[in-house]
Order: structure tokens, then C-alpha cells, then sequence
């Protein structure tokens, strides 16, 4: 089924497994936990569009793997997930490890399955047709090393790719007429475009007809952030104040407030494109709808508007006002990068690094200010290259999106460099599989922004403060960590390169060097102000206020 990666951990009753995907030429790469392997063979299955695979042991490891499997679903990635389990002949009797594997899976996955013998199980099929998702597989222990009669095995040819579906023909008309009649319209561009590999038609359409456009956080990249059409720095007035909104590929969820007021208009015209029916419609009911494939739908609307052409002015009141919000936001920004006082501001990191890094880098973040900060402060400027907390916002998938992207970059691209930047808490979640990285020698460039805490931390002279109240359990605040951390120093343990640095010059050479060496693993600790924050927003991150 042209299935390169495999990620794990081993044990009973999987060994042999990895074993013989290695001896069919599978990269199999030995992880330190189940989630993280999980979300690595995500991670694949998004990069490449062919699904990787997660090899787990019974019970509690497939467990561990579950965040994974409904990280995938909920991301629509291609996964698949081979789950060793108990011996048949032990059900019900209290085996090793004994669990309802299938049946737990079916809640995280698209297809979860014991095969009920040993020839082949199509799974690719499933995870990458339609919406792509997780599919499991569950293998009994005494099926690992059954014996059967080589001439009873049937091999299925790899499954063909996924069918190409287009829009009906009266509904793309119906787009292009609602989009010519719109006075303030925006193009809203999601991941899903990015995985249909849509780049090229979307940025004829948006040169085509003018469009300014907003790219969802794993979307940037589809049109380069330096477009002049790029709006991502007036995002919030552009959500606010379009009266016409085409979505490609991005669903109207918590990302997108819904699509409702007041984050939106009331009687906003959404016109959506997606590859899943069922979810058309969901929150605001469309003005057109347009079901397919998302590249297909984007160059039926390119040919429809060269039978009418449609240039949107670049001089109209909208633009002007988008304009001046983006310059004034900018400016904003500008202001607090350039900070010379210590500690760093998170804004004054990242202009640093922004400075230094390659443009074709892939680059992986996650953490709470650190990812929003970074999303807002790090250009991309090719798709997929982007990787993030994603729709299910999930704290713990940067090491193994890191390693993912740097096994596919290795076979593809091997000149590219993958950056993971983390929160010092993000990085908490996966921090042991820096020796991963070390034992596979993947030159991955790790950037911890490291604020001592959860949003915000405390310093070293009040943590000491804090500790005469008594036990820190019962007067240290929740969001805290230990301040000055030297995780650089895991790194160092395992034969990479580690830096601690707390000036803009001590990170300029960290980075600097980091990139210049090709062949080691790097981790550089960059200490910032604690209370250091994300700059005032006009509205919460999360429609919920209170939260």
C-alpha cells in the first residue's frame, strides 16, 4: 500500500511486527511514548497524504495512543493504527493486558476492526477516502506468529487514489454570482486546502479576482503570508465586517467563532466548499454550497470567472480599511519586538528568530501565547509547512510532529530544515523524545520560549517568596513551573547541542549555529519576562469570555 513510516513502541505482542516492516523496507522509528508516536504517524499521513502507521502494544498502550487517533480524526489526517491485543483463546478470562480495544477505538476512528483471519486488511482505503481519518486495527497476540500456508495469502493491490469529486455546476455559478455582487468579501482558506494540495488554483484566484484572503493557522503558507492579499493582521476586523465569506476548506468552528455574531455579521453570505457533506451547513446555513474536492471546486471557479470576469478594486473603501488596520496592528507589533529592556518579550523573541531562520523551513509550534504569538510573528510561505495544536488544540504534539517532519524531509527534501518552537509547558508533554531525535539523528532545531509556567510564570525571586507560605502545593499558583529550567541540558544528555540564552545576541548566535551545524540536534532555552503577553485583542481567543 506504499506505506514508508511506522512509529512506536515495542512489546508484547508487536516486536515481530516492527521487525518485519523493517525487513520490507518500512522506516520504522522507535518512539518513548504511544501518544507521541501517534501523533507522528499523523503528522505523515498529512505531509505526504498517505497514511503513517502506529504500532502499539495491548492494553495500556493502546491506551496511550487513543489522544492520537482522535487528534487524526479530528484534524481529517490519514492514520492507521495496528493495536497488538490479547490471545483469542484468553477473552474474558482476565489476560495480559486485556481490554475491548475494538470497540473503544470506534469512538476515535473511522474504521476500528479485528480481522477475523490472516489475509491482508485494507485500512488505507478507508483513512484516506472522502474525509480522511484514523482507522485501527486490532491483532490478537496469537496471530503474530501463527503460521499459514504462503499460497493462501492474498495480496490486494495498493488501493487507487481518492476519487476527484466536483461541484455542481448551477452551485458554482451561484458562487461566482454572489461573490461579483459582494462589496466586502474574504476568502477564508483552511488545512483542508492545504492537504487537497490546492495552492496553485488558489492563488490564481486570488490574483484573478483580487481577493483578500485569511488563512486558517495550518492554512498559511497555501498563498505566501507576504501576499499583498494576505489579511491575517487585520483578522479580526475582516471576520467582522465581511459581507461575504467563501470558505475553502475551514470548517465554522471554535477557530472561527462559529460564523456567528459578534465575531461575524448577522446576515453574512457564507459560501462553502468542502469534501464532507455533512458539513455543510453546520452553524450558519450557507448561501451556496459547493461539495468536492477542494482543488477541483477552486478551478471550476477560476473557469468560471473567465466566462465573467471579476476584478475585485484594490482602491474600494474595504481595502482601505483593511489596510490601515494592518498597518496600525503591524506597528503595534513592531513596537514590542523592537524592546530593547530584560527579560525578552515573546515579540521580541520572535522577530529575532523570524530574522534568521530559512523561508522554506518547516515549522512546528505549539504552547499557549508561544504558538499564537509565533503564528501571528512567523511568516510561512509554502504549504504544509506549518505544523500546529490543530483543531482539537493539542498540547503535546510537537516532538512527534517534529520527528514526522523531519523523516519525510530526510527522503523528500533533505536540505530542509525542521524547527520546532515550544512552550517550556508545551515541550513538558514529550520532552523524552529529544533522545528520540538524537538517536535517529534528525537535525532538528528545538526553541523552547520558556516563561517558567502555564500563560505566565513567576520569577526566580518570587517563587522564593511564594515557597514561605508552605508547601507549594497548597500556595504555589497552578500555572507555574519551576523557573529557569535548563532543558537545553536534556538535550546536551543525549549528545545534541544545548543553549541557554537570555539576550537577543546570546539568541542570535544560538540560532545561528544551530543552523549552520546540518547533523546535530539542537535545543535552544530562551528565557523571557514571565508575565511577558500576548498584546491586548479586541476580542478572547475563545468565544467564551470567561474562559
Amino acid at each position: 500500500q506504499n506505506i514508508e513510516y511506522m512509529f512506536g513502541i515495542v512489546g508484547i505482542p508487536v516486536t515481530e511486527i516492527a521487525i518485519a516492516a523493517q525487513a520490507v523496507g518500512i522506516k520504522y522509528v522507535g518512539m518513548r511514548n504511544e501518544q507521541a508516536a501517534c501523533y507522528a504517524a499523523s503528522a505523515v499521513g498529512y505531509l505526504t497524504g498517505r497514511p503513517g502507521v502506529c504500532l502499539v502494544v495491548s492494553g495500556p498502550g493502546f491506551l496511550h495512543a487513543l489522544g492520537g487517533m482522535a487528534n487524526a480524526t479530528i484534524n481529517c489526517w490519514p492514520l492507521i493504527v495496528i493495536g497488538g491485543s490479547s490471545d483469542r483463546n484468553q477473552e474474558t478470562m482476565g489476560a495480559f493486558q486485556e481490554f475491548p480495544q475494538v470497540e473503544a477505538g470506534r469512538l476515535y476512528n473511522k474504521l476500528s476492526v479485528r480481522p477475523s483471519s490472516l489475509e491482508v486488511f485494507l485500512l488505507k482505503r478507508t483513512s484516506i477516502y472522502g474525509r480522511p481519518g484514523s482507522c485501527y486495527i486490532d491483532i490478537p497476540g496469537d496471530f503474530v506468529n501463527l503460521q499459514v500456508n504462503k499460497s493462501s495469502v492474498k495480496y490486494v493491490e495498493c488501493c487507487l487514489p481518492p476519487p476527484i469529486s466536483t461541484a455542481e455546476r448551477s452551485a458554482v455559478s451561484e458562487a461566482a454570482s454572489i461573490i461579483a455582487h459582494s462589496k466586502q468579501p474574504l476568502l477564508i482558506i483552511g488545512k483542508g486546502a492545504a492537504y487537497s494540495h490546492a495552492e496553485n488554483n488558489i492563488a490564481k484566484l486570488v490574483d484573478l479576482c483580487g481577493l483578500p484572503f485569511l488563512p486558517t493557522p495550518m492554512a498559511k503558507g497555501v498563498v505566501p503570508d507576504n501576499h499583498p492579499n494576505c489579511v491575517a493582521a487585520a483578522r479580526s476586523t475582516a471576520l467582522q465586517h465581511a459581507d461575504v465569506i467563501i470558505l475553502l476548506g475551514a470548517r465554522l468552528n471554535w477557530i472561527l467563532h462559529f460564523g456567528l455574531p459578534p465575531r461575524f455579521q448577522q446576515d453574512v453570505k457564507v459560501i462553502q466548499i468542502d469534501i464532507c457533506a455533512e458539513e455543510l451547513g453546520n452553524n450558519v446555513r450557507p448561501a451556496a454550497i459547493l461539495l468536492g474536492d477542494i482543488n477541483a471546486v477552486t478551478k471550476q471557479l477560476l473557469e468560471e470567472f473567465s466566462k465573467r470576469p471579476l476584478k475585485y478594486p484594490s482602491n474600494s473603501e474595504w481595502w482601505k480599511r483593511l489596510r490601515e488596520k494592518i498597518m496600525n496592528n503591524e506597528e503595534r507589533s513592531k513596537g514590542l519586538a523592537l524592546q530593547k529592556s530584560l527579560p525578552m518579550n515573546y515579540y521580541t523573541v520572535f522577530h529575532h528568530i523570524r530574522e534568521l531562520i530559512p523561508k522554506d523551513c518547516i515549522l512546528v509550534s505549539e504552547g499557549a501565547n508561544t504558538m499564537d504569538i509565533g503564528r501571528t510573528m512567523l511568516p510561512n510561505y509554502y504549504p504544509r509547512q506549518r505544523l500546529d495544536a490543530g483543531t482539537f488544540g493539542t498540547m503535546g504534539v510537537g516532538l512527534g510532529f517534529a520527528i514526522a517532519a523531519a523523516m519525510v524531509a530526510k527522503d523528500r527534501t533533505p536540505e530542509k530544515r525542521v524547527i520546532c518552537i515550544e512552550g517550556d509547558s508545551a515541550f513538558g508533554f514529550s520532552g523524552m523524545e529529544v533522545e528520540t531525535i538524537c538517536r535517529y539523528n534528525l537535525p532538528i532545531l528545538i526553541i523552547i520560549v520558556n516563561n517558567n509556567g502555564i500563560y505566565t510564570g513567576l520569577d526566580a525571586d518570587a517563587w522564593k517568596e511564594m515557597l514561605k507560605f508552605g508547601d507549594p502545593a497548597t500556595c504555589v499558583p497552578p500555572v507555574s513551573l519551576l523557573p529557569n529550567s535548563h532543558y537545553e541540558e536534556i538535550m546536551s544528555a543525549f549528545g545534541g547541542k544545548g543553549y541557554f540564552v537570555k539576550t537577543p545576541e546570546e539568541l542570535r548566535n544560538a540560532v545561528k549555529a544551530s543552523l549552520t551545524d546540518k547533523q546535530t540536534p539542537s535545543l535552544i532555552n530562551v528565557m523571557i519576562d514571565p508575565q511577558s503577553e500576548r498584546k491586548k485583542q479586541e476580542f478572547p481567543w475563545l468565544t467564551r469570555s470567561n474562559l
